[in-house]
């Protein structure tokens, strides 16, 4: 399972796998009703079931997408599986090549969207010329791994024709603490020039106390930031 909490404007924003909030009985239900789902309309590829969970662990379906989602590369990093590879030998008419016993969760990964849009200023998005794009280096190592998905390079223009996401930056770690720790690292590495990027206000939500401690939902935004976004501000 992912975790899609963190939202603004119902659009998300960074997301982790496993869930903080699921425990195993929760999972085994939830898992067990997906499998139904797409058991009754015969669905043969990769899909994804999104459920609403409340805090009573009560969950509700809200619908199926069958693709791949935008953070499937979480899913991949705890799994080890590479979800793409298994979903075209599927197209292809091939089984797949293993069984729900062989799928082991390992560790903590998160996936920070890098928006091109400016958080102080209301999220307005922000077109321009990418004078400088120096992601992070990637890396994959058996303690941690940087991954970085991305369609741009420097000297590319961010227009007003296509979804403002620039990359989808993945950390791993063996802990949950361990990745947000690696996360922030990897965003203070980010380099990105000439157009406003949201950089800065993924680092304060990985950051904020409730977020580290788990207390999250997709109201987290709302209540955590009501006010205008003024930066991070560290106490002491």
């Amino acid at each position: 399972e992912r975790d899609c909490s963190i939202q603004r404007r119902n659009q998300k924003v960074i997301e982790e796998a496993p869930s903080p909030f699921l425990d195993q009985k929760l999972r085994l239900k939830m898992s067990n009703q997906a499998i139904k789902l797409a058991s009754k309309v015969n669905y043969q590829s990769a899909g994804t079931v999104e459920f609403i969970v409340d805090n009573d662990k009560q969950f509700y379906f809200l619908e199926m997408n069958t693709r791949l989602q935008v953070e499937h590369p979480i899913t991949e990093l705890i799994t080890g599986v590479d979800i793409v590879e298994e979903m075209i030998k599927i197209a292809f008419g091939n089984r797949l090549s293993l069984k729900q016993d062989d799928i082991k969760l390992n560790g903590w990964a998160f996936e920070s969207r890098i928006y091109a849009e400016d958080p102080y200023k209301d999220f307005l998005p922000s077109i321009g010329r990418l004078k400088r794009y120096s992601p992070p280096k990637e890396e994959n190592y058996k303690q941690h791994i940087i991954r970085n998905d991305t369609g741009v390079k420097e000297g590319d223009e961010i227009t007003i024709h296509y979804d403002p996401m620039i990359a989808k930056l993945s950390t791993w770690a063996h802990t949950r603490n361990d990745a947000i720790k690696l996360m922030l690292s990897s965003l203070d590495q980010f380099i990105i020039q000439g157009v406003k990027n949201n950089i800065s206000f993924l680092s304060a939500v990985l950051t904020n106390k409730n977020f580290k401690a788990g207390d999250i939902s997709t109201s987290f935004i709302k209540q955590n930031f009501a006010k205008d976004f003024k930066g991070i501000s560290f106490e002491t």
